[in-house]
């Protein structure tokens, strides 16, 4: 009889402290926006002089961020090129959190053939997340928010819209 409540006890703990670890990230809320990434400009002796807020647009790339079934979202992503790096810039960013998610570039939306683009940094704001320098762009069609531990899409933007 002993035996049973002592297990009864261990799995209630157990299921509550993996609903508190699974659930509370959704009500952290963390806001970041970082400066649109700046390109460097060569003065007229060869120096660097400072930088330009203006950036370079690899191609028109500009879509709207859409959230999946309880995972609502909002805002846009685009792909610039500053200062000879690419980057999928989120801005008006807005989405809930969870547990272990990430940036990715992703073939399709199941994440099957994907470049991470490292942790989400923030649930709101303007971020940016650098493209690794060998990524051919013409592969890969979204951008995912995508939560590795449980193999679920937060959100994703379509990149050939």
């Amino acid at each position: 009889m002993k035996i049973k409540h002592v297990v009864i006890g261990l799995v209630t703990l157990f299921i509550l402290g993996f609903g508190y670890y699974a659930i509370s990230p959704l009500f952290t809320h963390i806001r970041v926006d970082e400066a649109l990434p700046q390109q460097k400009v060569m003065g007229e002796q060869g120096n660097q002089s400072g930088t330009s807020a203006q950036e370079k647009q690899i191609e028109p790339i500009i879509s709207k961020v859409i959230g999946t079934t309880g995972h609502p979202a909002s805002g846009t992503v685009r792909v610039i090129e500053a200062g000879g790096e690419k980057y999928v810039r989120y801005e008006n960013f807005n989405t809930i959190n969870g547990p272990d998610i990430y940036v990715y570039l992703s073939k399709d939306l199941s994440a099957k053939e994907f470049v991470s683009l490292g942790k989400v940094k923030a649930t709101e704001g303007n971020l940016n997340y650098e493209i690794p320098p060998d990524t051919d762009l013409s592969e890969y069609h979204y951008v995912l928010t995508w939560c590795k531990q449980f193999g679920v899409l937060f959100n994703s933007a379509d990149l050939l819209q």
